[in-house]
């Protein structure tokens, strides 16, 4: 049976890369999906041009009435999801505001912890009640190493107070998450894909979207008894997958 691959965020930029590997690499049946459909379609037709398996669907992560409803429209259609990347996200660290605690906007804190933490909660919830009828699931979550709380001390990266403190909360779901779903096939991991030259990255990141996807091709992919509840760097650093302290 064909595994169905579901990409939030996925017209553009690591979305997309992710999208086209699991399709390309591993034959999945990928679902690309975003706010804008026309975009997504556009994306989606690109793929089906290399010969992929994929399909596209209007999916607003920050509206649980779209997340709903493109869950259901998915079910109805394939009658299951056997992956979740949440990829979808928002970083307003490049806002001048963001570089100190006493000019953060309250505002851009909660819409940024919102899209990057209360949404994933949000597409877990839909999802994976689905994952457990079939008894098989993998959920891959894309975070940062500016996250790791032991790491933010010493770290040589900017500020960024939203950004952090909304994958800081991202990791922490899915540390609850895991421990919640601890003894099913279901996997759930976070992973930093690092510095990468899309929207959110900027010209200026020394690595491509595709690379950024190497590690979450590898959780996508975790066979029965793998890791669940962890934090990954990028594969790309030491040649394999190494665990991120959180």
């Amino acid at each position: 049976m064909q595994r169905i691959a579901l990409v939030t965020g996925s017209y553009k930029g690591l979305g997309f890369a992710i999208a086209e590997r699991l399709a390309k690499d591993e034959g999945m049946k990928v679902i690309l999906s975003g706010r804008d459909l026309a975009k997504v379609q556009e994306s989606a037709a690109r793929m089906i041009k290399d010969d992929l398996s994929v399909d596209a669907i209007e999916l607003d992560v920050d509206q649980q009435s779209s997340v709903e409803s493109a869950i259901a429209t998915l079910e109805q259609k394939y009658g299951h999801i056997d992956l979740l990347v949440n990829n979808a996200g928002v970083n307003p660290s490049y806002d001048p505001t963001e570089q100190s605690f006493l000019t953060v906007k309250t505002k851009t804190l909660g819409e940024t912890i919102n899209t990057n933490a209360t949404a994933v909660l949000t597409m877990m919830q839909s999802v994976v009640p689905l994952m457990k009828k079939a008894g098989y699931g993998r959920i891959v979550n894309v975070s940062t190493e500016m996250a790791s709380l032991r790491g933010i001390p010493t770290d040589y990266y900017p500020l960024a107070l939203s950004y952090r403190v909304s994958k800081i909360a991202l990791n922490g779901i899915v540390s609850l998450v895991a421990k919640e779903l601890a003894g099913t096939d279901i996997l759930i991991n976070a992973y930093s894909p690092g510095w990468l030259k899309t929207d959110m990255g900027g010209p200026d990141a020394p690595f491509t979207a595709h690379e950024g996807a190497e590690t979450a091709i590898y959780l996508a992919t975790l066979p029965t008894g793998g890791p669940s509840g962890k934090f990954y760097a990028e594969m790309r650093k030491f040649g394999g997958p190494i665990e991120l302290q959180w």
